[in-house]
């Protein structure tokens, strides 16, 4: 039996009326009185009818597409590569065939994540693509799998691009270990022994691949370096970069390398390093991750790994509207390339 509006009222203790200025979003509702009704929403399964839609199972021309920062390069591809797919394919001329991409901004906050993911169910979504790394918090991944539970079992379908798989969603995930560990590889084949990284949040998935990938090549080279004393954590912008590299600067004047947590992170690198009047790469090689697109036309030229994230919300695009084969298991593998450029060499003398 379908859970109705005044179900949802008596679970919350509150009107019916309450429920749905609440629901509507265009009245002033306390805001424990607010928590309390979604709350009710939640527990209950509550998804509102929406005008156009009489049967449980229909869904809009919407698709949802949840980014960290839209304003991030990173993050900005994905989103614009998941839109372009909305239109309708090469071949049918007809209309009907495009949807309406929106694209949710979280701001990194968990809780705007699962706001946004209730929305989109109430509002029927055709589908959701999710970018980036997760969150670690397991309150926080239960969260988000049982309401990717709840959108496919109401018929959406649930990509992710660029996290961890879990169940009643399709994933293209990124080889963050991989690329992060041949990374790092690079320099040590090039002589460095005693490089430095800048990692980004420590709460994010990205962030302990990539990390994971580096102290790997490291550990497999038997090199003798304090991994945590030479670890900085900050968040995956530029400033970021330059404060951690003064840090890694006093804890160890004497690094030859850098290696930055993604390609933002290695420009504030970069502007430290010359303010400290050292040279790139001549005194210090700098390293990214992501290739974007000012990488190549940084000075010196940035070595990164890239990651096709065009190419990558391309294909989710076309996997959240079924115009894509499912992978094999729902998971595909989206690998890294390295690209050496001039800001590593070897090290002096």
């Amino acid at each position: 039996m379908a859970v109705t509006l005044a179900d949802v009222a008596a679970r919350a203790r509150v009107s019916a009326a309450t429920v749905s200025r609440v629901l509507s979003g265009n009245y002033p509702v306390a805001e424990s009185t607010r928590t309390r009704v979604l709350r009710a929403v939640d527990e209950l399964e509550y998804v509102v009818n929406g005008p156009a839609s009489a049967l449980a199972a229909a869904t809009s021309d919407l698709v949802g597409v949840l980014v960290n920062d839209i304003a991030d390069p990173f993050f900005g591809i994905m989103a614009g590569a998941v839109q372009a797919e909305m239109g309708a394919p090469a071949g049918e001329p007809g209309r009907g065939a495009e949807k309406l991409a929106v694209i949710c901004n979280t701001g990194g906050s968990p809780e705007r994540e699962l706001n946004y993911l209730t929305l989109l169910q109430r509002q029927r979504a055709a589908a959701v693509v999710l970018t980036g790394g997760a969150v670690e918090h397991p309150d926080h991944a239960a969260a988000v799998a049982t309401k990717a539970s709840r959108l496919a079992a109401s018929g959406t379908r649930v990509v992710l691009c660029g996290r961890p798989p879990i169940a009643d969603a399709t994933t293209l995930t990124f080889d963050n270990r991989g690329g992060a560990r041949r990374l790092t590889e690079h320099l040590l084949t090039l002589g460095h022994r005693r490089i430095g990284y800048v990692a980004g949040p420590a709460e994010r998935t990205t962030t302990r691949h990539r990390l994971e990938g580096h102290r790997a090549a490291l550990g497999a080279a038997n090199v003798d370096q304090d991994m945590e004393r030479l670890t900085v954590h900050g968040l995956y912008d530029r400033a970021s970069g330059y404060d951690a590299t003064l840090e890694l600067l006093r804890r160890d004047r004497g690094l030859t390398a850098i290696v930055a947590a993604n390609d933002t992170i290695a420009l504030g690198v970069c502007a430290a390093l010359r303010d400290q009047g050292l040279r790139i790469p001549e005194d210090v090689s700098v390293a990214g991750f992501d290739d974007l697109p000012f990488s190549a036309d940084a000075v010196p030229a940035l070595t990164t790994m890239r990651l096709p994230l065009h190419e990558a919300g391309a294909r989710a695009g076309r996997l959240a509207l079924g115009r894509e084969p499912q992978p094999p298991g729902g998971v595909a593998m989206v690998r890294a390339e390295l690209m050496a450029r001039a800001s590593t060499a070897p090290p002096r003398g």
